[in-house]
C-alpha cells in the first residue's frame, strides 16, 4: 500500500523501481530544501518545500513562492523540519525517500532520527536497497523466507528476543551497531519482543542480493 505522504530528502535521488513507484503514486510529496530541484526537473511538483532553503535554487523559489516553507532555525536538520511540518498538517503516515547516500554522516544521522519520528507518526525510510522501519514496541514484521534482515538497538541495554530469524536472539543486548546485522528471515513474518527500545529494522528488497 502506497502511503499518502512522501518526504523527499536531499540525499541520493531514488533509482530503484520501488522508491520510484512511491514517488509516482504518492498523494503528496514534501521536499527537503534542495531535493525539490531534481523532482521538479523530473516533472513532479511537490506540495511543499521545507527547510532553511540554503540549497534551493532561486529559480525555484521564484517559481513556487507559495510552496516554500522557510524554517531558519539550525537546531534540527531539514529532514526533521519536514517531518515536524507534516505532523503539524496532520500528515502522520510518512515514507522518507532520498535520505541516504552522498554523505555518510547525514545518512547515519537520518537513520537514527527514525526512532524519534516514530513517537508521533507512522514512518518508513525507503532506500535503493530496502526499507528501514522503526519499532517503538514489540512487533511482528511481514517478511519472506531468505529476506536479509538487520536489527539495530537505539538503547544498548534493551534485551531482544526473536522468532522467525535464522540466527535467533534470546534476551540479547545489541551493544554495538553491528551486533544485530546480517540476519535472515525464515518465514513470512518474524517477531521481535523487547522491553525498552526502540529498534530500527532493515529489510532488504526481494532479489537485491547481499
Amino acid at each position: 500500500m502506497i502511503p499518502r505522504t512522501i518526504i523527499l530528502a536531499d540525499g541520493s535521488y531514488p533509482e530503484h523501481e520501488i522508491p520510484l513507484e512511491y514517488l509516482r503514486s504518492a498523494e503528496r510529496i514534501i521536499c527537503c530544501d534542495g531535493s525539490a530541484e531534481k523532482l521538479i526537473d523530473e516533472g513532479i511538483i511537490p506540495e511543499a518545500i521545507v527547510g532553511d532553503i540554503d540549497t534551493l535554487p532561486q529559480r525555484i523559489v521564484t517559481r513556487f513562492p507559495d510552496r516554500v516553507i522557510r524554517i531558519a532555525e539550525q537546531e534540527t536538520n531539514d529532514l526533521t523540519k519536514a517531518v515536524t511540518w507534516c505532523i503539524k498538517q496532520g500528515y502522520a503516515d510518512l515514507v522518507i525517500l532520498g535520505a541516504t547516500g552522498k554523505r555518510e554522516d547525514h545518512t547515519i544521522g537520518n537513520i537514527s532520527l527514525l526512532a524519534e519520528y516514530a513517537r508521533n507518526a507512522s514512518v518508513l525510510m525507503v532506500t535503493d536497497t530496502g526499507i528501514l522501519r522503526p519499532l517503538p514496541e514489540s512487533s511482528t514484521v511481514d517478511s519472506f523466507p531468505g529476506q536479509q534482515v538487520s536489527v539495530f538497538s537505539v538503547d544498548p541495554a534493551t534485551e531482544i528476543t526473536s522468532e522467525g530469524l535464522k540466527y535467533p536472539l534470546k534476551n540479547r543486548r545489541l551493544e554495538s551497531w553491528w551486533s544485530g546485522t546480517l540476519n535472515e528471515a525464515i518465514a513470512e513474518r518474524f517477531t521481535l519482543s523487547f522491553n525498552g527500545g526502540p529498534l530500527i529494522v532493515y529489510l532488504e528488497f526481494p532479489g537485491h542480493g547481499s
